[in-house]
Formats: C-alpha cells, sequence, structure tokens
C-alpha cells in the first residue's frame, strides 16, 4: 500500500498536465486542420506572420493569397490560421 500510496501524487500530476496541456493542444491542432481542409478559392484569411489576403487557388500542400490586387503570394498552406474579418479596410 506504501508504494501505491507514493505512486498516486506521480498519477495526479500527470493527469493534470495532461488535461491543461496536452488536451487543449490537440484540440487547437484538429480545430486548425479542419479550417485548413475546408478552405476555398474566395475565402479570406489571415496567415500566422499577419499577413491578410484572399485565397486565390488552391494546391494540397500550398496556397496561393492575393495580397493585393493582381499581387498573387505563394505560402504553406500550414501558415495559414484563420478565416479574416476585414473591419471594412480594402484587401
Amino acid at each position: 500500500m506504501g508504494d501505491l500510496g507514493a505512486l498516486l501524487p506521480i498519477v495526479g500530476i500527470f493527469a493534470v498536465f495532461w488535461f491543461l496541456m496536452i488536451l487543449p493542444m490537440r484540440r487547437r491542432q484538429k480545430a486548425a486542420a479542419q479550417m485548413q481542409a475546408e478552405l476555398a478559392v474566395g475565402d479570406r484569411v489571415v496567415t500566422s506572420g499577419g499577413l491578410y489576403g484572399t485565397i486565390a487557388r488552391l494546391a494540397e500542400d500550398r496556397v496561393g493569397l492575393e495580397i493585393a490586387p493582381q499581387v498573387v503570394v505563394e505560402i504553406a498552406r500550414g501558415a495559414l490560421v484563420g478565416k479574416a474579418v476585414f473591419d471594412g479596410m480594402d484587401g
């Protein structure tokens, strides 16, 4: 019983770590993967670097992002962090 009592705090610390760190991280990764899978041409997005633009073309691992009229840059699909909500600025 003494060995089990000594192991219980370690198991408790692991459980707290799991629920506070690992589980939310997995949920964020799953949500990001779902968002990236649902992208379509014409969607307005923001990159991890803070660049806003409209998707001009899609490939499996890359995206053509129109950041200004007739200016399309190619970025990694994984660099997209979310769909953008524009605040009235032209973009």
